[in-house]
């Protein structure tokens, strides 16, 4: 697996890249076959009246992305709640995946074949034919890849990202739609209207 460091507003010494890279490789350990790329962002805020410093972490398996962030007044406090966060997730789409595939399974067998259960790769390059540009300042865009998925599993990928809302391509129409977490519980979903 590989994994990426990354400091905002602090260094990354060998002690705080040694504690990250042993926590985050425990906590991915029994996904190998899942995971095949973390990039981790920690921070510290400039701000010497809240001390915040934040470790978050996004995890590429197998054309999903999963994502989790911690904030404490403690880096080490902050990787340590991140590690649990993502293995947690990461429990959660491991047994997602062998449910699709095999129905209900019990924890021991579960464990006896992982990485026997896994999703085929992304489709081409986003990049292919595009040249690259800057954008306008102040507009930040993002590609990604958009597979055809029903609303189940993309409540499902909004949950493992830890965001707010969620884009996706909807399997029956095939139009861009939006998934979003309520501010009073549930779920909504933002759909094109034809005119």
């Amino acid at each position: 697996m590989k994994l990426l460091i990354h400091g905002r507003n602090l260094d990354v010494t060998p002690a705080i890249r040694d504690y990250t890279e042993a926590k985050l490789g425990r906590a991915i350990n029994h996904f190998e076959g899942l995971v095949k790329e973390a990039d981790v962002h920690l921070s510290v805020t400039r701000n010497p009246r809240v001390p915040q410093q934040t470790a978050e972490v996004t995890v590429f398996a197998n054309g999903l992305v999963i994502r989790a962030q911690e904030r404490s007044e403690n880096l080490y406090a902050s990787i340590d709640m991140v590690a649990s966060k993502l293995s947690r997730q990461l429990n959660r789409y491991k047994d997602r995946i062998q449910h699709r595939t095999q129905g209900p399974v019990h924890r021991s067998a579960a464990a006896e074949e992982a990485g026997a259960a896994t999703l085929p790769p992304p489709g081409q390059s986003l990049t292919d034919g595009k040249e690259a540009e800057l954008p306008s300042r102040g507009v930040r865009r993002k590609y990604f890849a958009m597979p055809p998925m029903e609303l189940e599993e993309a409540v499902h990928q909004l949950e493992l990202i830890d965001h707010d809302f969620f884009v996706f391509r909807e399997a029956g129409s095939g139009q861009v739609q939006v998934v979003y977490r309520r501010n009073h519980g549930g779920f909504g979903v933002i759909q094109p209207k034809d005119a």
